[in-house]
């Protein structure tokens, strides 16, 4: 049995296959003071459901894989460990002048941005190793002793080595990790050559920082949750996801913490491109992931999933940069719980802000009075307020409705109906945006996608939603609740190794290369053997960091060559390069040099076969529902609509609009016009 909790802002997913391979998947609402009995209340719910005891439950898991925003959440909010760098003497700044780029060039009005260490917290290391990996001047180890007593002295709880041209040569920085070691044991440190050896001192120094900032943070999180699901009856392994779409042991996350920021998002797009492929046999998918306070939409292009090393917390340039690349997912605040609000102006507005789990939307009953898309959805009959998480919570009418009235009707001399359907359809147009921000923006053309539709809030307005953006499909997985949990089942276990060795095409160093390739492919392997022993499909991937000569950023290159034995070998790598820049920027430059700053390798083990099986029918959600209700559309008015409950309908049994199709945790609306059949598979297919 394999367990997947995706841990949001509003709700905690649970997703487990059984032995039989049925998926059984559950929800309850996020204790945000502590997020792990959270996910013991979905275990509870679930073994509720069968029956038997959670310990009962637990006690048959092999595998238990959890996505959480806890380090995300912590960096936001600041409530991180308090951090010291440690760099090389004369570049102290490093964190402060970062990189160049502005969002809006000409808008003075927008402060700097604040060093994510403060410069008071960075400490100057007399050492000095030059581009060459050369020592220009040994490390003084009397000074470092010195600057650690400073730290004992300001109560660091954590701390950053990010030394120039460590990547080339460690050994500066690895004798000042073990001088802390010595001196100032039990506080956690981050070596930038060993988090992230990469070629930007920048990215490399926030990469640590971060990484370092949220290691106490991290492991106290990690090891109270491991050692909690052993005291609730798990003796299974415990995995993190991570924002590269896979997998770690979260002994291996805890020092690398990292890893976990943005990791709930990434598995949504390989859900996604397992029902993209498996019920509409395409390879170009637009999915998205409507939670109850985020909207994440990414996309799968030609059955790949993108990556971006462009992860930022906060906006671009003003924010602070991970450093690693990471699934590319576009998240805006528009969800299930998102705020509609009137300004001062008059006009009308949906999120960023949300009412989260706590208080909730005001039809929740928990003191939440501000009206949100949910209270929207519930006033316009797309959602059974007695159906609500399978009739576990009950919903209040009367409640969203005088919140919509007072905050939003009122002001802007709407009616009720009115008023929650301005509030759905502006929720549309955000979600709207940001699709074509990674479609149309980087030229692609969304009609030729279809939709996978993911969360528990994705069915209220996907069908408009493709009907905008001019798609043709849409599927609508039976894990739609939990599409992010759901990838998890189906994720790989991986780890990712680089090195730092400069050639070009036009003198190409084979000796050098196929060193830096056999020492990634050592470390592969010893993976591979140690985590990855019990795997049932083993891979290792290479990939060239390469650029035409004078270009600034380079890109990942997938080798078809492991090793470099011919000219001819050299040949074909720059042909590669050559179509995949063309690809990505529309053009190529055949008559000039490539060059190759770095190399990578990664190790991937499949955990299961790939398949996801059929979703269960647990009977702790057992309800009865009318077979219609008056719901209200844009054009229509108030319409009598036919309502199916999701794992009732038969399969290839066309449904046309205005229907709503039900399930205990999710609501697919099919407006008028659009038509709807479930395949044999359990997911709807629509065409809006």
């Amino acid at each position: 049995m394999r367990f997947a909790v995706d841990t949001g802002g509003t709700f905690t997913d649970l997703v487990f296959e059984d032995d039989s391979g049925n998926i059984h998947m559950f929800k309850a609402p996020t204790t945000p003071r502590d997020p792990v009995e959270g996910i013991l209340d979905t275990l509870r719910i679930a073994a509720e459901s069968m029956s038997i005891t959670a310990e009962e439950l637990l006690a048959q898991g092999e595998l238990f894989i959890h996505g959480t925003t806890h380090a995300v959440n912590a960096v936001v909010t600041g409530n991180t460990a308090k951090t010291a760098l440690l760099t090389t003497k004369g570049h102290g700044d490093m964190l402060v002048l970062r990189e160049g780029g502005r969002l809006e060039p000409f808008n003075f009005n927008v402060p700097f941005p604040k060093p994510y260490i403060p410069r008071a917290l960075t400490f100057e290391v007399p050492e000095r190793i030059g581009s060459d990996g050369n020592v220009l001047e040994p490390v003084d180890d009397a000074a470092v002793v010195e600057i650690i007593q400073s730290l004992k002295n300001l109560n660091v709880e954590a701390v950053a080595v990010c030394l120039l041209w460590s990547t080339i040569n460690p050994t500066h920085e690895n004798r000042v990790g073990e001088l802390l070691e010595e001196h100032l044991p039990n506080v956690p440190y981050t070596l930038s050559n060993v988090l992230n050896p990469i070629l930007r001192e920048y990215r490399r120094a926030s990469s640590a920082c971060i990484d370092a900032s949220i290691k106490p943070l991290m492991s106290q999180y990690l090891g109270g949750l491991s050692s909690r699901l052993k005291d609730a009856g798990f003796k299974g392994r415990l995995l993190m996801l991570t924002s590269k779409g896979g997998v770690m042991d979260f002994e291996d996350l805890a020092g690398a913490p990292i890893h976990a920021i943005g990791s709930g998002p990434s598995m949504a797009p390989i859900a996604g491109r397992h029902y993209a492929q498996r019920d509409a046999k395409a390879g170009t998918a637009i999915v998205t992931d409507t939670g109850g306070t985020t909207y994440d939409v990414s996309l799968v292009r030609r059955g790949v999933i993108p990556m971006t090393p462009e992860t930022w917390l906060g906006q671009r340039y003003r924010g602070h940069i991970v450093g690693f690349p990471s699934v590319d997912v576009k998240s805006i605040g528009a969800g299930g719980g998102s705020i509609a609000w009137v300004d001062e102006g008059g006009l009308l507005h949906v999120g960023p802000i949300s009412a989260g789990a706590v208080p909730g939307p005001a039809c929740y009953g928990k003191d939440g009075t501000r009206p949100t898309v949910t209270d929207a959805s519930l006033v316009l009959g797309y959602i059974d307020p007695a159906f609500f998480l399978g009739g576990t919570m009950k919903l209040d009418v009367e409640y969203a409705a005088k919140a919509i009235d007072k905050e939003v009707a009122r002001p802007l001399g709407l009616d009720l109906l009115e008023a929650a359907s301005a509030i759905l359809r502006l929720a549309t147009e955000n979600m709207v945006s940001a699709i074509e921000e990674i479609t149309i923006h980087q030229g692609i053309d969304p009609r030729s996608a279809v939709v996978v539709g993911g969360g528990g809030a994705a069915g209220l307005n996907v069908v408009a939603i493709a009907r905008r953006l001019g798609c043709t499909t849409i599927i609508i997985p039976e894990v739609v609740p939990a599409l992010s949990a759901a990838g998890a089942l189906i994720s790989d276990l991986h780890a990712d190794y680089r090195s730092l060795f400069y050639t070009s095409t036009h003198s190409f160093d084979f000796d050098g290369v196929n060193a830096a390739l056999d020492s990634l492919e050592a470390k592969c392997q010893t993976f591979l053997k140690g985590p990855g022993a019990d795997a049932t499909e083993k891979s290792i991937e290479f990939f060239a960091e390469a650029r035409y000569r004078a270009q600034i950023w380079e890109i990942d290159l997938p080798l078809q060559t492991t090793r470099f034995k011919t000219p001819e070998d050299v040949a074909q790598v720059r042909l590669d390069f050559d179509r995949l820049h063309e690809e990505i920027f529309a053009y190529c430059d055949k008559g000039s040099e490539v060059q190759f700053v770095g190399w990578r390798a990664t190790a991937r083990c499949k955990l299961s076969e790939g398949e996801l099986g059929k979703l269960a029918k647990d009977k702790i959600y057992e309800a009865k529902i009318l077979p219609s209700r008056k719901a209200y559309f844009s054009g229509a008015g108030m319409v009598d609509t036919r309502i199916a409950l999701f794992d009732t309908m038969a399969p290839d049994d066309p449904l046309e609009g205005p229907a709503i199709i039900e399930s205990p945790l999710t609501t697919v609306v099919i407006d008028p016009g659009a038509k709807v059949v479930r395949k044999e598979s359990g997911s709807l297919v629509i065409v809006p």
